[in-house]
């Protein structure tokens, strides 16, 4: 069987599992109608528009 020569230290072991659990930020637009944050390629849940169009009708 294959056994390592040398002990893996706590400082390369843990440098080597950091990478996989780390969480991504959500990505975030400014919306160009109402200048609310809002997901990039989704209607503006503020007032309604997506591309420049009005496509939710919203009572202000």
């Amino acid at each position: 069987m294959a056994v390592p020569k040398r002990k893996v230290s706590r400082a390369r072991r843990d440098k080597r599992r950091s990478n996989v659990w780390k969480l991504e930020v959500p990505a975030f637009s400014t919306c160009p109608q109402c200048g609310e944050l809002k997901k990039p390629h989704q209607v503006c849940g503020n007032c309604g528009f997506y591309k420049g169009r009005e496509v939710i009708k919203k009572e202000a």
